[in-house]
């Protein structure tokens, strides 16, 4: 089984909505898990529109994951709280607990290939004991925008992954452009390129780019992965998936 770990260096950067679009993606032609391991701000549920749905224990007491689809499972703090509303006031250890628990007690379809990871933003407890506790990570996957204030951040995370020994497989920049809807010009809300600059100078794949679409939010508020669609939005996610299995199949060799 292939484990990838998403990450991002901070928050809003549109992480969990890559990080569940690539499973859904990953789904239509191979067995996939998720695991949601942001416990203060999970949002994989609502994306996957799962969130009715509920964490089950099998007779050995494993957790039981919840199925998007015939080949896409999913776990998330989220589908464990009895209320919709419930905060997750958890300290440290409680966190690296059930983190440990995660990491042996899942009892992910026996012939899942890839394991997508969603890590929370920033470079704390949770991003440490994931890479602790799950050992043979593929890689990290980190997601970034293009405009400086991200870039520093997502420049730490990188290194947060070399200084534990988890390779970055490479970048995604996310909210690239904005497409005006009358003249067609694209707009450079947050800037532009700075993703592809930051991977040359760090050295790092640049994976591929996904535009600031409203397609995009209003997927995350059906609860419909937006790669169910045939648009260009799944062409661009297609692409991404194709670089990150080319390169995982060059470290394999």
């Amino acid at each position: 089984m292939k484990t990838l770990a998403v990450m991002s260096g901070k928050g809003g950067v549109g992480k969990s909505t890559i990080a569940a679009n690539l499973a859904a993606l990953i789904s239509k032609e191979h067995k996939v898990g998720i695991l949601d391991t942001d416990f203060h701000g999970p949002t994989i549920p609502k994306i996957l529109d799962i969130e009715e749905e509920a964490l089950l224990t099998t007779p050995d007491g494993e957790i039981e994951p919840v199925k998007y689809n015939e080949n896409l499972q999913a776990v998330s703090i989220d589908l464990m709280q009895q209320e919709e509303d419930q905060p997750t006031i958890w300290r440290g250890p409680l966190k690296m607990k059930v983190i440990k628990e995660f990491s042996n007690e899942i009892h992910w379809d026996e012939s899942t290939e890839y394991l997508i990871i969603d890590l929370p933003p920033g470079t704390g407890d949770e991003p440490l004991s994931v890479a602790q506790e799950f050992q043979g990570i593929d890689g990290a996957i980190i997601v970034t925008t293009p405009q400086d204030v991200a870039l520093k951040s997502v420049r730490k995370s990188v290194n947060f992954a070399k200084r534990i020994d988890l390779e970055v497989i490479g970048v995604i920049q996310n909210m690239n452009k904005l497409k005006c809807p009358n003249c067609g010009e694209e707009i450079k809300i947050f800037g532009s390129g700075g993703g592809v600059e930051m991977s040359k100078e760090l050295d790092i794949p640049f994976l591929g780019s996904l535009p600031l679409d409203p397609e995009i939010m209003q997927s995350g508020e059906k609860g419909k992965p937006f790669v169910e669609e045939d648009t260009k939005l799944k062409e661009s996610m297609e692409t991404i998936f194709n670089n990150v299995k080319d390169i995982l199949g060059e470290k394999n060799k």
